[in-house]
C-alpha cells in the first residue's frame, strides 16, 4: 500500500493477508493461490506488508479485550491513513473482526471473504472455470467454518463456487446452520485440549470421511489445519485431500 500511495494511486481492494496467511506454511499456499487468481482476472490489489498486524481476534476470544482494542486502533489508524474502502481476506476470523467489530472503533470498510469474491468473479464472467477437468465427477464435501457460516450467514457463496467446478458436492450430516466446529475457533487453536473422549477435529473428520468424498474443501486456515490433522489421525491422508476453495480453482485453471 505504501508503494501505491507513493504513486498517488489506490488499488481496487486491500488484501488482508492475516497471521496464518503470512506465517503458516500451509496457509501461505492459499495466500499465493488467491494472488494468482487476482492477477489472472486483472484485479489490482495492495497489501499492508509489515504494517499489517493481527486483527486481535484471538486476544478478544481468549478474554484479553484490552489487547484487542490496542491492536484494533493501531490497524484502523493504518487502514484509514491509506483511505482503504474495500478489504478481502481469506480468513473468516479476520473477516468477522474487520467487518463486525472494527466499526465500533472507527474502522468502516466493505469487507468480503475470498469465497464471496470468487462467487462474484464467476457470476460476472471474469473467472471462467473449465467444465470437466481435474474435478469432474469427484466427490467434494464442504466444511462450514463457524465465523463465515453461523456467525455471518455465508453458506451459498462457497457452495456455488464448488458447483462451478463440475464436481459432486456431498454434504456432511452436520452442515450449514447445524455445522460442527473444527475445534480451533474461539482461540482454541492456541491452547491445549480440555480432557475428553475425542478431539473435535477427529469427530469432524469422521463426518467428512463418511460422505465418501475424496476432497474436503475449507475456507479458513484454522479449519484447514484441523481437518488435515483429523484426516491424518484416521490414516486417510493418502486417499483424502484437504484444500481451500481457492486452491481448487487454481488447480482447475492450471495457474
Amino acid at each position: 500500500m505504501a508503494e501505491w500511495a507513493a504513486e498517488g494511486k489506490q488499488p481496487e481492494i486491500l488484501f488482508w493477508v492475516g497471521c496464518a496467511g503470512s506465517y503458516d506454511d500451509r496457509a501461505q499456499k492459499v495466500t499465493v493461490a488467491l494472488c494468482k487468481i487476482l492477477d489472472a482476472v486483472g484485479m489490482s490489489f495492495g497489501v499492508l506488508g509489515t504494517e499489517e498486524t493481527c486483527t486481535g481476534d484471538p486476544a478478544r476470544r481468549a478474554g484479553n479485550d484490552f489487547l484487542f482494542q490496542m491492536m484494533a486502533f493501531q490497524n484502523i489508524q493504518v487502514l484509514n491513513g491509506y483511505e482503504v474502502k474495500k478489504i478481502v481476506t481469506a480468513c473468516p476470523h479476520c473477516f468477522n473482526t474487520l467487518k463486525n467489530e472494527y466499526p465500533e472503533y472507527g474502522g468502516h470498510y466493505e469487507v468480503i471473504h475470498h469465497t464471496q469474491l470468487l462467487q462474484q468473479l464467476i457470476n460476472e464472467g471474469k473467472l471462467k472455470l473449465e467444465g470437466g477437468g481435474t474435478f469432474k465427477g469427484k466427490k467434494i464435501t464442504y466444511h462450514d467454518s463457524c465465523y463465515l457460516g453461523r456467525v455471518n450467514g455465508v453458506y451459498e457463496a462457497p457452495r456455488s463456487v464448488l458447483e462451478a467446478l463440475d464436481a459432486e458436492l456431498v454434504e456432511m450430516k452436520r452442515c450449514r446452520t447445524n455445522g460442527l466446529c473444527c475445534g480451533a475457533g474461539g482461540s482454541q487453536m492456541f491452547k491445549e485440549d480440555e480432557p475428553g473422549k475425542q478431539r473435535i477435529n477427529e469427530a469432524r473428520a469422521e463426518e467428512a470421511l463418511e460422505t465418501g468424498a475424496t476432497i474436503i474443501a475449507a475456507n479458513c486456515p484454522f479449519c484447514l489445519t484441523m481437518m488435515t490433522d483429523g484426516v491424518k489421525a484416521k490414516d486417510k491422508q493418502e486417499e483424502v485431500m484437504v484444500y481451500d476453495l481457492v486452491e481448487l480453482i487454481v488447480q482447475n485453471k492450471g495457474l
